[in-house]
């Protein structure tokens, strides 16, 4: 492993900060970009089927990108989704810059970071700003309805499950065209990678067209019904939403299914993505893991699985930062400290 006991020092120093907020000052430069999703076709008949939830027109988008801080940027663009509603449409993105020991941004690879349903995106932040420590560019998207795309006069509850999913998956596949236009990004590598509510937009999202050269899915897992009828926690209360709105029985399972990962999960490819799972996790049970893993033909080398729940599992973030930071960068930028510990 790349330095395991030195990253978790450095997770450990980051998770200490990273609550605090940026004051925005600087100036804006617009970059243009375009789509460039892929047809998303599928000989399977039920895979073509749910891929056309996920589909829009390529078409040309401006990128704006603003300077928060020395080390924080704000990217946004348009939603490949128009709900209607402005403020959500605006996608943001949080650029978290890798700099050298000197304070110099460095040309370096990128990874997108979708994260997960706490409402300060607390361990979606934490990846991102850990990451670029290491000399990994990271981008922090907000989901629809959190962040900078929180309408404070719509309740988050009144959402629809469905296009909200929709929207994150769409969000972050263009949110790969937006990070490719600018400047200091070594474009020849973008990953992705999410934590359980990021970590099911990863995997569906990951599998529309390759357009992420890794994906690292984290807490993350597949059948969707099973798990809010089984899921505790999070899955549980996703379950109470949804049955007071009338979804229960066959009708859930009909509304869930049109965003469900396993239908199109044999697109990833399993040489480019990894998983990791608690084997005590009651959020995410175990089974939905293991299904996604097997839909996708992850094998036992790229599915880590640790011993512990959705919540512990942060104590083995650190194996994750080390993973992506090796699969990243080049070996002869990779920081000689790291492999000082290995």
């Amino acid at each position: 492993m790349l330095g395991p006991v030195r990253i978790a020092i450095t997770f450990a120093m980051s998770l200490m900060t990273t609550l605090a907020s940026a004051q925005e000052v600087g100036s804006q430069k617009t970059f243009p970009a375009r789509d460039s999703l892929a047809a998303l076709d599928d000989p399977s008949p039920d895979a073509a089927d749910c891929l056309r939830g996920f589909a829009w027109q390529n078409a040309a988008f401006d990128v704006q990108l603003e300077s928060d801080d020395a080390t924080l940027r704000s990217v946004r663009f348009p939603s490949p989704l128009d709900t209607g509603n402005p403020i959500n449409d605006r996608v943001t993105m949080k650029w978290y810059v890798a700099k050298d020991k000197d304070g110099n941004v460095l040309h370096r690879p990128a990874v997108l970071v979708a994260h997960e349903s706490g409402s300060g995106m607390t361990v979606g932040r934490l990846v991102a700003k850990t990451l670029s420590l290491y000399g990994v560019h990271a981008f922090l998207i907000h989901l629809p309805h959190y962040g900078d795309r929180r309408d404070r006069s719509i309740k988050p509850e009144n959402q629809d499950v469905v296009t909200t999913m929709r929207q994150a998956v769409v969000d972050v596949r263009r949110g790969r065209d937006a990070i490719a236009v600018l400047p200091d990004v070594d474009t020849s590598y973008i990953g992705l990678q999410g934590t359980s509510l990021g970590g099911f937009v990863a995997a569906l999202a990951g599998s529309l067209d390759g357009g992420f050269d890794k994906v690292y899915i984290t807490l993350a897992g597949g059948d969707f019904h099973s798990l809010l009828v089984n899921g505790t926690n999070e899955a549980a209360k996703m379950r109470q939403k949804l049955a007071d709105a009338g979804y229960s029985g066959d009708k859930l399972k009909q509304l869930v299914q049109q965003v469900e990962p396993l239908r199109i999960a044999h697109r990833l490819t399993p040489e480019q993505t990894w998983m990791f799972t608690g084997s005590e996790d009651k959020v995410v049970p175990f089974a939905n893991a293991m299904a996604l893993a097997k839909a996708a033909k992850i094998s036992a080398e790229h599915h880590v699985i640790v011993p512990a729940n959705h919540y512990s599992a942060i104590l083995y973030f650190p194996t994750i930062i080390d993973l992506i930071v090796r699969e990243s960068l080049p070996a002869d930028v990779i920081p000689a400290a790291l492999k000082s510990d290995s």
